[in-house]
């Protein structure tokens, strides 16, 4: 039996999905298993149980084998792209031994000491203090240490959701250098763990042996083991290979290979991402991330529960599109897309700031989100469209950073994530950053970044580049009205870029008084 497939398994914030691709990028069968994406046992908190995505990754993948003809024997590798910055501590024996802390945590580390040495005095003259700090405090394993010593003291090794699973998969402590994202000691320029003398080793007690592998996306991780083909229905011994995490490969598999390509991610993280060769940082001191491409980088900058606002909106406010839509027997974002286009565009002055997350410098830690103009003509409807508007602002204003910070224009712009399914979410788009807006091929974009990981693994192609020009391409394309998008660069020039400095003292007043949020 010919083996002519690739399974990737994508394991988002809200659900996980056991995808079957060919290799010309076709979406062949699909498994989805929706996530609670946390509990929470105190404000703030948001965990999760490590097994309860094994367990849901299992399920997915029976789904997938009874929705297809496809025999699990015509698979010739697996790959897995995960949600960001969720850590799992493990004990000798393998077990977690607490839930896993799901990046959307917001507790805090206490600051017990500054830097020393060479590194506390650099980051002094740079005025960089505010931002070693908030890695400090956002250090999960900094807040294990400090709260839970002897579950850290149990901890044989400590690892992130992809390296969790990678280890359900195979046995093997490894993980892809494209995955390392989150407070750990990882040197961002040269994709390796941090020297013995960098100063993140400082905020927290990990030490190199409780970290795991790490090896370039395309590499082998291992072959899946006779547990995990019981579990999940994937042949044993089948290679797994080494991916990215869930936003660099959605922007490999949106195509986006290059610095003059925007991929913009409309999910539960907004983000705005191009892929360069060269280290730049999107925003002075903050690296770029791995990118699923091997020895790249996605210069990228993120609005913080970006498409989460979206959700809210829908859950707050758009119950009656949701029965209607289950009555008529339509998809939801068909009635959303409709109340969207009830209201000009500029949403009749209502104007919206997206950081409902502090940043540690764009925006600062004390930013909050903001809604303005206000007045008795709106809706709800306005508010859905402003909200949209936004968020589209605010990765305009990443589109700019990135351009400014690389000195490469972006001419194209490719949108993916749940949002981008919205064509009025498209032409809006469009409409504010000025430039044609590209929906790829298949919505599964991450998916089908792993797919084409493990496609070059395994020989496929001989480089990423017939790669990605095989399995990629572009579908439907949203081109921009000049009318309209003469009023959103009025509005983002002469009303959005003003607003966070007006606004900054008013949100460092409302810290002062409330405590919230935290420094």
């Amino acid at each position: 039996m010919q083996k002519e497939y690739v399974l990737a398994i994508d394991n988002g914030t809200q659900s996980v999905r056991a995808l079957l691709f060919d290799l010309q990028g076709n979406l062949i069968a699909k498994g989805k298993v929706e996530l609670e994406a946390y509990f929470s046992h105190k404000p703030g908190w948001a965990e999760q149980e490590p097994d309860y995505y094994w367990r849901s990754l299992g399920e997915a993948c029976q789904q997938l084998w009874v929705s297809t003809t496809i025999k699990p024997e015509q698979v010739m590798g697996v790959g897995i792209t995960t949600q960001r910055g969720t850590v799992i501590n493990l004990d000798e024996n393998g077990k977690p031994l607490r839930p896993a802390i799901v990046w959307l945590d917001q507790r805090h580390a206490r600051v017990e000491k500054p830097i020393s040495g060479v590194w506390g005095i650099l980051f002094k003259l740079l005025k960089l203090n505010d931002v070693v700090r908030s890695f400090q405090m956002k250090a999960q394993a900094a807040w294990i240490e400090q709260n839970q010593p002897d579950i850290w003291q149990r901890t044989h090794k400590f690892l992130l959701l992809s390296g969790y699973l990678t280890y359900r998969f195979t046995g093997e402590f490894k993980d892809s250098v494209g995955c390392t994202v989150g407070y750990l000691p990882f040197d961002y320029k040269k994709h390796c763990w941090a020297a013995k003398s960098d100063w993140k080793w400082q905020v927290a007690n990990v030490a190199p042996q409780m970290l795991p592998e790490l090896v370039k996306p395309g590499e082998h991780l291992g072959r899946v083991t006779r547990e995990a083909s019981l579990h999940t229905g994937v042949p044993e011994g089948i290679p797994v290979i080494a991916c990215a995490s869930d936003k660099a490969c959605e922007v490999m598999g949106a195509g986006g290979s290059d610095p003059h390509i925007a991929c913009l991610s409309y999910g539960t993280t907004a983000t705005i991402n191009t892929t360069n060769k060269k280290y730049v940082e999107p925003i002075r001191f903050i690296p770029p991330y791995p990118a699923a491409v091997p020895d790249a980088y996605n210069t990228e900058v993120m609005i913080y529960r970006g498409f989460w606002m979206v959700s809210w909106f829908k859950k707050q406010f758009g119950l009656r599109e949701q029965q209607i839509a289950r009555e008529k027997g339509v998809e939801p974002e068909v009635l959303f897309d409709e109340l969207v286009r009830s209201v000009p565009p500029g949403s009749m002055g209502l104007m919206l700031q997206p950081y409902w997350s502090p940043g540690t410098r764009i925006p600062g830690p004390e930013a909050k989100g903001a809604v303005i103009g206000f007045g008795d003509v709106h809706t709800r409807a306005h508010l859905y469209r402003a909200i949209l508007e936004g968020l589209a602002y605010g990765l305009r204003e990443g589109k700019e950073r990135i351009e400014q910070r690389s000195g490469v224009p972006i001419s194209k712009l490719r949108v993916s994530g749940g949002g981008s399914q919205s064509d009025a979410a498209m032409q809006l788009t469009a409409d504010i950053f000025g430039l044609p807006a590209e929906r790829p091929h298949t919505y599964e974009t991450s998916g089908l970044g792993a797919a084409i990981n493990v496609a070059v693994g395994l020989g496929c192609y001989p480089d990423y580049e017939h790669a990605i020009a095989a399995m990629t391409r572009v579908g439907d394309v949203f081109e921009p009205d000049y009318q309209t998008m003469q009023l959103y660069d009025r509005l983002y020039q002469e009303v959005y870029r003003k607003m966070y400095a007006q606004l900054q003292p008013l949100y460092k007043s409302i810290r002062d008084i409330t405590g919230y949020p935290r420094a």
